[in-house]
């Protein structure tokens, strides 16, 4: 029977989809590293910096889950009933973070990957791949932020 933990659960779980995201974006943002450095092997420090950029959203998921477990006592040992409607409170939480950090993982890695093909062809240009990957990571910074907001404005 689905009680409202198991809905928190699933929320948290969704939370940590982020997590598919950034490794498919640092996949992405990988394999442009890799073609940059089979030409000049002394930029991979710059290349890895840009490679890093797509995981944080799995870092914001993961940080959602772990809230997402505080705030419903798993991890005192004393996991708090919830009625159904708390529960898909705190799924729906998870949400935001896991849907957004997916699909703005997957664009920061493309951009990302963009960014180290620039490098590899204007060193001095690292800055400005490093700008445009940041962009996209505003929007997985709002997503947690909303996630954040929804799951600690619920009155539980």
């Amino acid at each position: 029977m689905i009680t409202g933990n198991v809905m928190a659960l699933i929320g948290a779980a969704v939370a940590a989809l982020a997590g598919i995201g950034s490794a498919m974006g640092v996949g992405i943002a990988g394999q442009a590293a890799a073609g940059v450095l089979a030409e000049d092997p002394k930029k991979f420090g710059k290349t890895l910096i840009l490679q890093a950029l797509p995981g944080t959203q799995g870092i914001y998921g993961l940080l959602m889950a772990f809230l997402i477990f505080v705030k419903i006592g798993l991890f005192g040992g004393n996991m708090i009933e919830l009625t159904m409607t708390q529960g898909l409170y705190i799924f729906a939480s998870g949400l935001p973070i896991g849907l957004v950090g997916i699909w703005s993982a997957i664009s920061q890695g493309k951009t990302a990957a963009a960014g180290i093909m620039l490098m590899g062809k204007r060193p001095d240009q690292m800055v400005k791949g490093i700008i445009y990957a940041a962009m996209v990571e505003t929007y997985a910074i709002f997503a947690l932020l909303v996630s954040i907001l929804m799951l600690f404005n619920l009155g539980l």
